[in-house]
């Protein structure tokens, strides 16, 4: 599983013309499913995420949890964060989940967010989706599995 999570202003997701999910203050958070994903993976990103503390404090610290800024979750399914481009100039995708392996981590993973967070925005799974962002700082953490 591989997780990108972007501080943001603001973020949006944009499904054939109609938001499908849009948050002001938080996290922007690309999730890419692999072969051998399970829910104990997704529980322990989960409540990473949740404790993550990638906001400022008032002395400027990186201190501060999405909890503590009252901020929102924004969840956008991204099967490209697979792509290996080790042999020639076209991505190969075989290390990404299988279609509905991936759609049903995703599916978990936006429920198990929502026992965290409460609310949580999200894209479509599968959809060709516009993302709109304003970066905060920018600051950026990749999660690879792979490495944990």
């Amino acid at each position: 599983m591989k997780l990108v999570i972007q501080r943001v202003n603001h973020a949006s997701v944009t499904v054939e013309g109609k938001v499908t999910g849009e948050i002001k203050k938080g996290y922007l958070v690309l999730l890419g499913v692999g072969q051998g994903d399970d829910e104990s993976m997704v529980e322990r990103y989960v409540k990473k995420l949740h404790k993550l503390r990638i906001f400022s404090d008032e002395e400027g610290k990186i201190n501060r949890s999405i909890e503590d800024v009252g901020g929102e979750v924004l969840v956008v399914s991204q099967f490209t964060l697979y792509a290996d481009c080790k042999k020639g100039n076209r991505p190969s995708f075989t290390q990404a989940g299988s279609p509905a392996e991936a759609e049903r981590l995703y599916e978990y993973f936006l429920e198990e967010c929502r026992k965290e967070f409460g609310k949580v925005e999200h894209g479509i799974f599968g959809a060709e989706m516009k993302v709109s962002l304003e970066n905060d700082g920018p600051f950026t953490v990749i999660w690879d599995s792979r490495e944990w």
